[in-house]
């Protein structure tokens, strides 16, 4: 469980037995309750287990997948994958990769509602790019309409093995993963993917057989 969870249910406790001690209403001291509960739950981190497949690239979020996508970018063409996470999603983030930490960048934007395909530029964001080792992978934390706060416990420079927690955001979001062209997807549009264990595309290195597919799926 991420601590926060405890924080919240915590306060929620104490308010709990404020009411009592002053209304005796078993009604009114539910709620509190009833809160404190939720925040357990919805801060949950249970264990995965992380693929280890060469050049698989697993999913950073639990939620359902509404995009997945070949995408021109300034660098060039790029598959994108965009996954939403409702308020009752795990919501802790992990490394899609293993690698180095090339850069974190924070944005402050809006809380658009994260199904929309402008939050991806609007809302608050924060963008991960690590170099997996001849290749870069990045994900993006976005915020969503009732989320009001990215954590991202990374820095650049650090090293993150494939399915490392990383960070979380917190009630709704959107989490996009942005990889190279060149691989074979392994989820499609509405598909529920896990965190740290769903392969969400394998990287197609050397066999021809390998680029032939990732030409089949494009076409």
């Amino acid at each position: 469980m991420v601590r926060d969870g405890i924080f919240y249910a915590l306060g929620f406790c104490i308010a709990a037995a404020l009411l009592w001690s002053v209304t005796q209403s078993f009604l009114l001291t539910a709620i509190p309750v009833l809160l404190a509960l939720f925040f357990l739950w919805f801060f949950r981190d249970p264990s995965r287990r992380i693929p280890s497949g060469p050049g698989e690239i697993v999913s950073p979020a639990d939620g359902v997948v509404t995009e997945a996508d070949w995408i021109e970018t300034s660098a060039g063409s790029r598959y994108r994958i965009s996954i939403f996470l409702n308020v009752f999603d795990v919501h802790v983030n992990r490394s899609p990769v293993s690698g180095m930490v090339k850069s974190v960048d924070y944005r402050e934007g809006a809380f658009l509602n994260a199904m929309k395909p402008e939050s991806g530029l609007l809302n608050e964001q924060t963008l991960v790019v690590i170099d997996a080792g001849g290749y870069d992978v990045s994900f993006k934390q976005i915020a969503g309409l009732l989320a009001r706060r990215i954590v991202c416990k990374v820095k650049p420079g650090d090293r993150l093995e494939r399915g490392q927690r990383v960070g979380m955001i917190k009630f709704g979001s959107r989490t996009d993963v942005l990889m190279p062209a060149d691989v074979v997807p392994r989820v499609r549009t509405g598909m529920r993917v896990k965190g740290g264990s769903t392969v969400l595309a394998v990287l197609a290195v050397g066999s021809p057989e390998a680029h032939s597919q990732v030409a089949s799926v494009r076409s």
